[in-house]
């Protein structure tokens, strides 16, 4: 495996972990209704675990309301029990037809706790990009060992890694302190 090679396997697998940490951080809930906080919640659907955006339309017709249309009326009770067992404080209520999940405003203590809550998921991928550094750089020396690169080709290729670290870290912090100014927001 080349220098390039290894330097594109660490930008996929750096791409994969700022995506996780995107939808990771996407089911906080900051108060304001969005149909991320239920869309990737497990139904029970005929002895099925089905994600509920797959099950039903989702809306937001006000800030602080979810609705939620089922393209089965018979799986609004299964969509019902769902919402209350994934523990995001939400209390469904179903008319028959749709449901309806409102959005309390969160209290100052509960932000404070949601932000300690996204800084260290923000923290574990942090450390998730750094093993990625240390499996490319130990992929690096690695060839240099099978003579198959020099070790100019690996100081550079190290420090291609950190610059591509750098990056993906800077860009973690950035959606951090994006996802809780919008969990402060009152």
């Amino acid at each position: 495996m080349a220098v390039n090679d290894l330097l594109a396997e660490l930008n996929k697998r750096m791409t994969a972990t700022i995506e996780a940490f995107k939808s990771e951080s996407a089911r906080i809930r900051t108060g304001r209704a969005s149909t991320a906080l239920v869309s990737n919640i497990k139904v029970d659907y005929y002895g099925t675990a089905t994600p509920l955006n797959q099950l039903a339309t989702l809306g937001v017709p006000e800030p602080q309301l979810i609705v939620i249309q089922p393209y089965d009326g018979g799986a609004l009770r299964d969509i019902e029990k769902a919402i209350q067992s994934a523990e995001l404080g939400l209390n469904p209520a179903n008319d028959g037809k749709v449901i309806r999940v409102p959005v309390p405003p969160l209290t100052e203590d509960r932000r404070k706790e949601m932000v300690k809550m996204v800084k260290k998921m923000g923290e574990d991928h942090k450390i998730a990009l750094r093993n990625i550094r240390r499996d490319i750089n130990d992929g690096l020396k690695s060839e240099e060992k099978e003579k198959m690169i020099t070790e100019d080709d690996v100081r550079k290729g190290q420090s291609e890694v950190q610059k591509v670290t750098d990056r993906f870290v800077s860009q973690i912090d950035q959606l951090l302190s994006a996802k809780e100014k919008e969990i402060l927001e009152v």
